[in-house]
């Protein structure tokens, strides 16, 4: 008796026809994508793709026009700290911590939509999967070194407990060694249910780890697909992979 066809997961988020400007530039020009729950998505492309642009509206920090829909319900009009609260985490390119704090106030900072909820088993959480952060609980956030103020970004964000992970440039400026544990630990976080929308220029680890993805290039969806017919794709190898 043969399978039937698998079924495609839900999709969690879904862009559709989004323009973001800044003043009278155009930095999205249409852009329209799928993040099907519970798989990575990858969007690359050069500087001023329109990479961290796509992410800042998704997450409601810049103002856009087109639909956004999160679990099938509209975004429009939602404010940040609400989509933060219904699952919703942005680690940004620049990680933006709070330099003067401890690495424990940092992540404590990361529950603050969490108020009244039972956290602490989270903190011990992030701790075992970072266990670097562990060791440097009281240092101040601004004292580590650039890999580990990655991991205590991504940690913070995971003290909100997210549905949805917005990864900006998680590779950015990291020795390979510290990349290739990060993008390990984002696998790692799909396994246990997180999905992730990850915006990275290595096109090559990023593609290696996700389910599809789509290329930016100049506000506009170029290429998009399967992540392993894109890393194969001869227009994407000669553009972005050193082919």
């Amino acid at each position: 008796m043969s399978a039937g066809p698998a079924v495609s997961p839900p999709l969690l988020l879904e862009v559709r026809d989004l323009h973001t400007r800044y003043g009278r530039v155009e930095a999205l020009s249409g852009v329209s994508l799928d993040v099907p729950a519970g798989q990575i998505v990858s969007v690359i492309g050069a500087n001023g793709a329109g990479k961290t642009t796509l992410m800042n509206s998704v997450m409601g920090i810049l103002p856009s026009s087109g639909e956004l829909l999160y679990e099938g319900q509209s975004l429009r009009g939602v404010p940040l700290e609400t989509r933060v609260a219904r699952g919703i985490s942005l680690v940004p390119e620049r990680r933006d911590l709070f330099a003067s704090m401890t690495v424990a106030d940092n992540l404590t900072l990361g529950a603050y939509s969490r108020r009244g909820e039972k956290w602490r088993g989270d903190l011990d959480h992030v701790y075992e999967r970072f266990p670097r952060l562990l060791e440097r609980r009281k240092q101040l956030a601004g004292t580590l070194s650039g890999g580990e103020q990655q991991m205590l970004a991504i940690g913070r964000a995971l003290m909100g407990k997210p549905r949805l992970l917005l990864l900006d440039e998680p590779s950015l400026g990291l020795a390979p060694l510290i990349v290739r544990d990060i993008l390990r630990i984002v696998k790692q976080l799909q396994s246990e249910g997180v999905t992730v929308l990850l915006v990275e220029q290595n096109a090559r680890a990023s593609l290696a780890i996700s389910d599809s993805g789509y290329v930016l290039e100049t506000g506009e969806v170029k290429l998009s697909g399967p992540a392993r017919e894109l890393a194969q794709n001869p227009e994407l190898t000669a553009s972005y992979l050193g082919g």
